[in-house]
């Protein structure tokens, strides 16, 4: 335990996801040990962005603007959209350079144990954006994990009465891993994924 405000900054760091008490003690002796300049930067750049971002209206997604970069370009398939979990999904997939389409961020996935229902997701804003018709296939592309796979059940229970095509993202073996260390849910997954070589 420090004295006063030094365990009030450790204290806050440490409410932050994935810093643990010693983390959160590492970070704030770095900013004790920083420039007076570097620290205040820092508290504009944390207060300026509470300020500034805001989420899409549109999909969810952080902009500096009512709709983000991605809703606003024409350029993009309106006709398919990709439903993820949370905005740093969004940045994944778009490193990848292969999907042109849409997206919707959830803001989260279903976890019971959590207290997080469908009710708490952001599913009727995406009702509501497949009412128009325009939408003609939707990619669940939630983690591959319990509350992600739960998450796209649900969702697929909802979209395929409504005549959409409805897919989830593959999932399987990393390129470079080994079978020894695949879990049994990634080895099964890439056993039912499989696709058929040669001619």
């Amino acid at each position: 335990m420090y004295e006063g405000i030094v365990q009030d900054l450790i204290d806050e760091l440490g409410r932050l996801p994935g810093v643990g008490p010693k983390s959160a003690q590492r970070i704030a002796f770095h900013i004790l040990g920083e420039d007076v300049e570097d620290v205040k930067r820092l508290a504009e750049v944390l207060l300026e962005v509470k300020e500034k971002v805001q989420f899409c209206e549109t999909c969810g997604n952080v902009a500096q603007n009512p709709q983000c970069r991605i809703c606003l370009d024409p350029k993009r398939d309106p006709s398919v959209l990709c439903v993820v979990e949370e905005p740093k999904d969004v940045v994944a997939i778009e490193k990848t350079r292969e999907f042109r389409g849409g997206y919707h961020i959830l803001g989260g996935s279903i976890n019971p144990i959590d207290g997080v229902g469908p009710d708490d997701l952001r599913i009727r804003e995406l009702m509501l954006r497949l009412a128009d018709g325009s939408v003609t296939e939707v990619i669940l592309a939630t983690d591959p994990n319990l509350e992600g796979e739960a998450t796209a059940t649900y969702l697929s229970r909802l979209l395929v009465p409504l005549g959409l095509t409805v897919s989830r993202l593959a999932s399987g073996l990393p390129v470079g891993g080994d079978l020894e260390y695949a879990d049994e849910i990634t080895l099964g997954r890439a056993f039912a994924g499989r696709r058929q070589v040669g001619s």
